[in-house]
């Protein structure tokens, strides 16, 4: 039952994605979905830009075994990167009408740096791509009870997202995000409220993290602490402002206030509501706590989903994976499409001269 649930999820994105296609009709609107999309979507598909498999598995185990200082790489770096796009970055680029951020290199420093900066770009996301295709094959796996096998798990995870991520670019992409966000904001919002009544309460939760030291969020006083601490803060906080996944969120606004305000609220919200799958794993100490110590030594990503599979009723199942699915895909939408656009508009467009995709989004714009 729940394995079919899931496939019919899948299938109802791949409708809901394949209907904003029709929208489709120039290169501006596979890009940025024709300058068109409302603030309140911009904050949906800015919140799930990277909010996939790493935020609801990865990080809880990261917060569990150092704290709040063992995940300043994500949530906070990646959260305050969108920030910092917000308030420093997203007016200025919104307003020069691009539809890559290659562009932009292209026009500031010529031919030869937007080709170098699209292949680097491109290969970046080679290794974000691979974490949400082998998460969505365990979660096949996992949901079947080995009857797919990774490989096909991973396949047919790929295939229902490429079905509307590469007919309908960004307008696909958005209207899927603003649905399967708010799959994943009430599912995991009311696992939480289901596993604090289980632990006993949130107080007791919240207890057993203090006890633990799992708020403490600052480095130990030591040059290494303090450099590991800064270095990975910055690596996605100042490395990720110049990707084509954050640059295509901002560009796909109706407005320029809808820009600055919606990156801005999207990346505070995604530093918040990561701390609700951290909330998760650190009920499960209570409510399993031999379990939950034999998974932290073996491995803690699984911590989440055995709670979710041993102790909860189906329905919390389903609002798990439906909300897992929910950020992964969404994550990996992005991945896939961002890369995608950088390498049509930046490279291959080279072979086939014609008047260029910028200059029909500045007149379609204008």
């Amino acid at each position: 039952m729940l394995l079919f649930m899931v496939i019919a999820y899948l299938f109802v994105t791949i409708g809901i994605g394949l209907w904003a296609a029709r929208r489709v009709k120039n290169t501006a609107d596979f890009a940025i979905a024709g300058r068109h999309l409302p603030m309140y979507m911009i904050i949906t598909t800015t919140f799930a830009t990277w909010f996939g498999s790493e935020i609801v598995l990865g990080v809880p185990a990261k917060f569990i075994e150092g704290g709040l200082r063992n995940v300043v790489e994500d949530p906070f770096g990646a959260g305050m990167c969108l920030i910092l796009v917000g308030l420093f970055f997203a007016a200025k680029l919104y307003r020069m009408t691009l539809l890559t951020i290659s562009d932009y290199y292209r026009e500031r420093y010529g031919r030869t740096i937007e080709v170098v900066c699209s292949l680097i770009i491109m290969l970046s996301y080679l290794g974000w791509v691979s974490a949400q295709v082998t998460a969505l094959g365990l979660v096949f796996n996992l949901l079947s009870g080995g009857a797919i096998s990774i490989p096909w798990g991973m396949t047919i995870g790929v295939l229902s997202i490429l079905v509307y991520t590469l007919w309908g670019g960004m307008w696909s992409v958005a209207v899927t995000d603003f649905i399967q966000m708010i799959i994943l904001v009430v599912g995991l919002v009311i696992l939480a409220v289901f596993a604090s009544n289980m632990a006993g309460g949130a107080g007791r939760v919240i207890d057993l993290a203090t006890s633990r030291d799992l708020f403490k969020f600052w480095p130990e006083p030591s040059w290494h602490d303090i450099i590991f601490f800064i270095g990975a803060a910055i690596t996605m906080m100042l490395g990720s402002i110049p990707q084509q996944d954050v640059f295509q969120r901002v560009m796909s606004a109706n407005s320029e206030k809808a820009a600055v305000r919606g990156t801005v609220i999207g990346g505070t919200a995604y530093i918040f509501f990561a701390f609700v799958p951290m909330f998760l794993v650190a009920s499960a100490l209570l409510i399993m706590p031999a379990e939950t110590a034999a998974l932290l030594k073996d491995d803690p990503q699984k911590v989440l989903p055995t709670l979710v599979m041993d102790k909860m009723p189906l329905v919390m199942q389903v609002l798990f994976f439906g909300a897992l699915l929910s950020a992964i895909k969404s994550c990996a939408s992005a991945t896939l499409l961002a890369p995608s656009v950088t390498f049509t508009e930046n490279i291959w467009r080279q072979f086939r001269p014609r008047r260029s995709a910028t200059a029909r989004c500045c007149s379609r714009c204008a």
